[in-house]
């Protein structure tokens, strides 16, 4: 790959001089068309060997171009809170907008190669690396990014007079260092991870752009000639050359999927509801201070029909926790600047660091619902979209943040219901709006969106969680539930419990302590005396004679004698317990 990059091009003075302001006017023309179109970023990854003029030609690009629509991104060895994320979570963050050019650096480039040199990554880590970002700028690319990458190469004699050269001169000399004296010695090694990086990347989307980098006129006046030859042809094919996707395929020969086989008419009674959120929310409170915690994060993301109770149940699972440890993101209609982005961007900006907890009000599963039912985006956007989905949530749990997905499920007529309740009551009116009585005229379309979404995004991961929510407190119930045991596998590493083992384990254990025979409920004041029962009560047991004289009781206070008396009634041929 670097035959044509070691054949010693150089362009002489004159030649350069020449060249230099023509291709300064074109960059600045092109530029300003690219603002004004407002539909392509342009991402321009600068990488290559050490000496090889990469900071200098960013320097040169910014000396030939408006510096108000261009913008530099530098990345060395991730800081602190870096570390706490996914490893895309950066580059994300730093996507230049539309319309708009990104130089990069430094790039997700950098870390595999110099990782896999100095022994720090496998190559099986490495080709994993590599796989996660061919599908980054694959969805870079079918977002309308035009991606270029550079890379600058020396060979070995090459980048040695380079480093001499520039120690030598008192303006340069601080770019070198014994580092890159010392990496020197493993150009080869060097070349064998760099070739096969490049090899495995090289991909007909974002090809790499290699360029030799020992003569300084030469290598500025060939960048800048292929950044304005590409941003041309851009503008001048405004088409987007998008990964081809399968048509929607469907067979349902029974007409069941996973939402009519729901039973809506789960319920919980109040006093189960109390006692069984108490419990739970005591619980994710606790998981959230543990320790192990601290190098984890959650993300709980909720969707589910209008009007499910998706903010009520929000709403108890904050109550669990420090206002300090959580975010709540509400999700609505993207603003200017995230419409500028990938459709992804606005999600990977909101990731939580460790130790703490994202609760996502509506999500980025908008594209495969609303987008796809309401047609605010193509076929192949929201086809697309649902590897797209799967690679995010795949990237979050590769880092050790634990995703809980919530579906919320109501009947139609129970969404009425709530509907015209919400038309009666003052404090909730602001919550029904026109778009939601348009959105039950497209009920069947919304509930195939959904069936399709659950099928091919419910990974092993990050499984979709099905909620019952016609009675809200059940589901509220169901869904602490849900995180808390999720949560506590993953902290101790144990596997998480199905649906179906934590339906059958409800069934047979007793709810809110109720008594072994009868299964009723313990009246109210047995707890305070429960101890004294059992101490003091054996109807059926012979007294045991004692040599020892029998010490004076202890005087009971009148208020739990009087209990005790009361509550206690031995029955023929049974213990009172």
């Amino acid at each position: 790959m670097f035959e044509s990059a070691e054949i010693g091009h150089k362009i002489d003075k004159d030649t350069y001089k020449k060249a230099v302001p023509e291709l300064r006017a074109a960059l600045l023309d092109a530029q300003f068309d690219l603002k004004e179109n407002g539909k392509i970023p342009v991402v321009m990854l600068v990488s290559g060997q050490d000496g090889a003029g990469k900071g200098e030609t960013i320097n040169i690009l910014y000396e030939w171009m408006d510096p108000r629509f261009i913008s530099t991104l530098a990345f060395s060895a991730p800081s602190d809170e870096e570390r706490t994320r996914p490893f895309m979570w950066r580059y994300w963050r730093a996507l230049p907008p539309k319309g708009r050019v990104g130089v990069f650096a430094g790039s997700w480039y950098s870390s595999p190669i110099h990782d896999r040199l100095d022994g720090g990554m496998s190559k099986a880590a490495m080709d994993a690396r590599i796989d996660q970002i061919n599908r980054f700028e694959a969805m870079l690319v079918n977002e309308g990014a035009l991606v270029l990458k550079f890379w600058f190469h020396l060979t070995k004699d090459g980048q040695k007079r380079r480093l001499k050269s520039l120690e030598k001169d008192p303006k340069t000399a601080w770019r070198v260092t014994k580092w890159n004296w010392e990496r020197l010695k493993s150009y080869d090694k060097m070349q064998d991870v760099v070739g096969h990086v490049l090899r495995m990347t090289n991909t007909a989307w974002a090809p790499w752009i290699i360029v030799e980098g020992e003569d300084d006129r030469y290598r500025s006046l060939t960048t800048g000639k292929i950044l304005l030859e590409a941003i041309r042809q851009r503008l001048d094919n405004p088409a987007i050359h998008t990964t081809p996707v399968a048509p929607p395929i469907r067979v349902n020969i029974d007409g069941r999927n996973v939402l009519s086989e729901l039973n809506l008419n789960r319920t919980i009674t109040e006093k189960d509801y109390d006692n069984q959120l108490a419990q739970w929310q005591g619980k994710l409170s606790e998981l959230v201070r543990d320790p192990r915690f601290k190098g984890r994060s959650l993300v709980c993301a909720f969707e589910g029909a209008d009007a499910a109770g998706k903010g009520g149940a929000i709403r108890r699972i904050a109550a669990s926790m420090d206002a300090r440890d959580y975010q709540i993101v509400p999700i609505a209609a993207p603003t200017e600047e995230e419409r500028a982005q990938p459709y992804m961007w606005r999600f990977w900006r909101h990731i939580p660091r460790n130790g703490r907890v994202a609760i996502f009000d509506r999500t980025w599963y908008g594209r495969v619902l609303v987008e796809r039912v309401e047609g605010y985006c193509a076929e192949a956007d929201w086809l697309r979209a649902y590897s797209e989905i799967n690679d995010f949530e795949h990237d979050l749990s590769e880092a050790g943040i634990i995703v809980c997905k919530f579906w919320l499920q109501v009947s139609q007529e129970e969404q009425l219901k709530r509907f015209k309740e919400r038309e009666k009551i003052q404090f909730k009116r602001f919550k029904i709006t026109e778009e939601d009585w348009r959105n039950r005229e497209k009920w069947d379309a919304y509930q195939q969106a959904i069936c399709d979404m659950v099928d091919r995004t419910s990974t092993g991961s990050a499984p979709w969680t099905l909620v019952e929510a016609n009675d809200k407190n059940y589901a509220r119930v169901k869904i602490m539930r849900t995180i808390c045991q999720r949560l506590e596998a993953e902290l101790e590493g144990k596997p998480v419990p199905t649906e179906k083992d934590d339906e059958k384990k409800a069934d047979k254990e007793p709810k809110d302590k109720k008594d072994k025979k009868k299964g009723k409920k313990e009246p109210e004041g047995r707890k305070e005396v429960k101890a004294e029962v059992k101490a003091v009560v054996r109807p059926e047991a012979k007294p045991k004679v004692s040599r020892v004289p029998p010490r004076p009781a202890r005087p009971r206070a009148p208020a739990a004698a009087a209990a005790a008396a009361k509550t206690v009634k031995p029955t023929k041929g049974k213990t009172a317990t």
